[in-house]
């Protein structure tokens, strides 16, 4: 395992260099100008003189280079500095936003908490609830909770967020009064009432992602129950006198959560796109609205370096997965 660990991790360092070259070179076919928000009255030269300051006047392997080696390069070195106060990257250029002129990284460590947040009680939410559902829904298959549960979750699954997000919002805010329909990126728990309304102000983006985590994972979860509960293994321990909870809950589901765990690893870096839909629907100050101001406004070392982020995820998560995957079925070596 160890020996297929390192591998897999020397192998993401060029399928990264790759993916990043190629968010680079579809980001430089995209339309748009940076300048174009400059004011008229400003003259071309200024412009000019603008443009070579954000480095667009150079080649197009120049740029990519830069930006290679101020991601991979003096962004850890700034980290590392940060940890023990050492003065590495002192002097050193890093990715600076063309919109904001100051340091993506730095923006995005700001806005962190606030997606993760959302994100991550969103998908602890939809597990929590995808899982018991998926069993139940398999064990008593055909039943009335099987076929409410597939048809709720086909329409969680089928919705896009950025339609249930304002729904939400018109039900429950507008007509209701229930939820505040902007989520108070500035508001901090300091009492009990300030927890109240930081839950109330949670409920609608988390609900809106956790949709689709649940109707996906639940349906994951009923097709391996499925699968499990007809083997022969199962026979065995009902005819061993065995109690039906025993072989359910833990000889079905434990070899069930095989698969599922897989599929739980791979989804994080989805639902992190989901966020992006919903950050921007509930104002949520967030990495996905950060990202989505920055493609207006043609912010192309902003753009990149979060892509990148995206990529990075979803290239450890998958890892991650095959890892668990070969640590809960004996069955599966890669040494």
């Amino acid at each position: 395992m160890l020996t297929f660990t390192i591998r897999r991790l020397v192998l993401a360092i060029p399928t990264l260099i790759f993916i990043s070259l190629v968010i680079f070179l579809l980001l430089q076919l995209a339309p748009g100008d940076p300048m174009a928000q400059v004011p008229l009255t400003v003259p071309p030269d200024v412009k000019q003189k603008m443009r070579e300051a954000l480095g667009l006047g150079q080649p197009v392997h120049i740029q990519y280079l830069k930006w290679l080696v101020q991601v991979f390069w003096v962004e850890p070195q700034v980290f590392f500095d940060y940890l023990f106060g050492t003065g590495f990257s002192e002097g050193k250029l890093r990715v600076i936003s063309w919109q904001t002129r100051s340091p993506v990284m730095d923006i995005v460590i700001q806005r962190l908490p606030q997606t993760l947040t959302v994100v991550g009680l969103s998908y602890v939410v939809g597990i929590l609830i995808a899982i018991p559902i998926g069993i139940y829904s398999a064990y008593r298959q055909y039943s009335v909770f099987d076929q409410t549960g597939t048809f709720i979750t086909m329409v969680g699954f089928s919705i896009p967020p950025f339609f249930t997000g304002p729904l939400l919002i018109v039900i429950f805010s507008v007509n209701l009064g229930w939820f505040p329909s902007i989520y108070d990126t500035t508001h901090r728990v300091t009492d009990w009432e300030s927890f109240t309304y930081q839950l109330r102000q949670m409920i609608m983006p988390v609900m809106v992602l956790a949709l689709q985590t649940t109707a996906q994972i639940s349906r994951f979860m009923r097709a391996a129950m499925l699968d499990n509960l007809n083997q022969d293994y199962v026979r065995t321990a009902r005819a061993k006198g065995l109690s039906e909870a025993i072989v359910v809950m833990v000889h079905v589901v434990r070899n069930s959560m095989i698969p599922v765990v897989t599929v739980i690893a791979l989804g994080v870096p989805g639902i992190f796109g989901g966020a992006i839909i919903t950050e921007v629907v509930f104002k949520v100050n967030g990495i996905g609205a950060y990202l989505i101001d920055a493609l207006f406004a043609n912010d192309l070392p902003t753009v990149m370096t979060i892509s990148f982020i995206f990529a990075i995820l979803i290239v450890m998560f998958n890892l991650i997965a095959d890892i668990l995957y070969g640590v809960l079925d004996p069955r599966i070596r890669y040494d």
